[in-house]
């Protein structure tokens, strides 16, 4: 029985218009019978042996059924030279004749090294053809298009200009989440309830599903393109083409690209940059605000830090003499604790009190707010500040001095062995992108002090929030959450405690 392959992936058949169909008439005409199998593979990459059609012929070449195979081209049966060997290999080992359409193949020295040339080439070609269309995608993309249809939600995409613009109905929608996850409200709380609620509502995702799942709004709250910041070059995904047909531990991650080579694009915006930053804040510490419901429910879980050890402290149930006592504690008596806390130990109830006391005086004169910040964190975080940057950007260059002089050591011809170099600058480098991550993370906190206003009017809409009830009309979850959406932490101390805003 005669074989014939036939193999175009989509870029080739846009681009060179050779078509399944023309490939197999020549193939038929070359086979000039009417006894042949097709074996054909449609919109698929010559860069993988991974084939659907291709294996099914090695395995029949195997089984003895197929006695001549016919292909276009040798790049055809595949695009990388490795690859072309040993399907040619497989097929010569079982005695079967291999023909191509477009040149012929002999089995000779100067046969193989022409074939071998043929595949280097092809080889090559295909590297060109990507480096070409990179470039080509990243020059369109300096240019301000958009180079695909992203499937963002809150937005579509207009082919004819290249730039993605606002969907009005989705847009809303993105509006909402923003709004039910940073201000007070009666109806969700948390990412999984704001899920939940759409749903519930019948609100469908940008693919139409009907179900909303956490990590998709989670997605959704941390994508920086709704207050118009939108990049394309972001992400290198060289080689991950051929993961599908990998093992897992076999297969290339998506890497994220410098910074640098990332390449911005103008876009609308949906949400303002204040209420998005807002939201980040909130993501940091959802974990801990909402964590799984314990047995208790406590009214400032998720928000007290002991001022002394910086362990977060967490409400617990005790006994004293016999009675009940809810007490919030810094100790940390599960394996692998860092720190396993100073002792501080604090009545729920006390704490509590103190906290809704002065979280009340606030709402009933905002005012007070303002001065409290600075009086109780806002002078206090700026020394701190200060005097954290001149550390950091000091031990900083002291690394990259001492980098430095230990390469001049080595230049210089001193017995110093090329191992203890490397371990060397390896702990080096560490420390420098420890401390480089420390400082990055305090300038963004320097860089926020424009939240310090947001907080204000945080704190406003919770006013508008607590007199549509009423103070007697409150309940416990009502006091929990508005606490949340004014309070960032609390910090107790032995003589005093520090309430700290957004």
């Amino acid at each position: 029985m005669i074989a014939i392959y036939a193999r175009v992936s989509t870029e080739e058949q846009a681009k060179k218009g050779f078509s399944l169909e023309d490939q197999l008439k020549e193939c038929r005409k070359k086979a000039n019978s009417d006894e042949v199998i097709e074996y054909v593979d449609r919109g698929m990459s010559g860069e993988f042996l991974d084939r659907h059609a291709l294996t099914k012929l090695r395995n029949d070449v195997r089984e003895d059924l197929i006695t001549k195979v016919i292909c276009l081209d040798p790049d055809r049966l595949s695009r990388k030279l490795m690859n072309q060997l040993i399907i040619t290999d497989e097929i010569e080992k079982r005695g079967v004749e291999l023909v191509f359409v477009t040149s012929e193949y002999t089995k000779t020295p100067e046969g193989n090294l022409f074939y071998s040339m043929r595949g280097a080439i092809a080889e090559f070609e295909k590297a060109k053809i990507n480096e070409r269309m990179s470039r080509g995608r990243r020059e369109k993309a300096r240019q301000g298009k958009v180079l695909r249809n992203f499937q963002i939600y809150g937005y579509d995409y207009d082919k004819e200009t290249s730039q993605i613009i606002i969907n009005e109905e989705e847009a809303n929608v993105v509006k909402l989440i923003f709004d039910l996850f940073t201000r007070p409200n009666h109806h969700v709380e948390g990412i999984n309830g704001i899920a939940k609620y759409l749903t519930n509502k019948g609100i469908p995702t940008k693919r139409g599903a009907k179900v909303w799942h956490r990590q998709v709004v989670r997605q959704l709250l941390m994508n920086r393109v709704y207050m118009g910041e939108f990049y394309q070059n972001r992400w290198n995904t060289e080689g991950m083409l051929g993961n599908k047909y990998k093992s897992k531990e076999e297969r290339v991650p998506m890497r994220k690209r410098p910074k640098e080579e990332w390449i911005p694009i103008e876009c609308p915006a949906i949400i303002d940059a204040e209420t998005f930053e807002h939201a980040q804040s909130i993501l940091e510490q959802s974990r801990r605000r909402w964590a799984k419901k314990a047995k208790h429910d406590y009214l400032l879980s998720g928000l007290i830090r002991c001022g002394d050890c910086n362990n977060t402290m967490v409400g617990v149930k005790t006994t004293n003499w016999g009675e009940t006592v809810y007490i919030y504690t810094d100790y940390k008596n599960y394996a692998g604790a860092k720190h396993p806390g100073c002792g501080r130990r604090i009545n729920v109830s006390k704490l509590d009190g103190e906290v809704w006391e002065t979280i009340l005086k606030w709402l009933n004169t905002p005012e007070e707010i303002a001065a409290a910040t600075e009086r109780d964190g806002e002078k206090e975080t700026l020394d701190f500040d200060e005097i954290e940057s001149e550390r950091l950007h000091s031990e900083i260059n002291k690394v990259k001095v001492g980098r430095k002089k230990l390469l001049n050591l080595f230049s210089d011809g001193l017995d110093v062995s090329e191992e203890e170099i490397r371990e060397t600058l390896k702990e080096l480098k560490d420390k420098e992108e420890r401390l480089s991550k420390d400082l990055k993370e305090l300038e963004k906190a320097r860089g926020n002090k424009e939240q310090h206003i947001y907080g204000k009017k945080l704190l406003q809409e919770a006013v508008e929030f607590y007199f549509s009830k009423g103070q007697n009309d409150l309940t416990f979850e009502d006091k929990k959450s508005l606490i949340r959406h004014v309070v960032k932490e609390i910090r107790v101390y032995e003589d005093r405690m520090n309430i700290y805003t957004y």
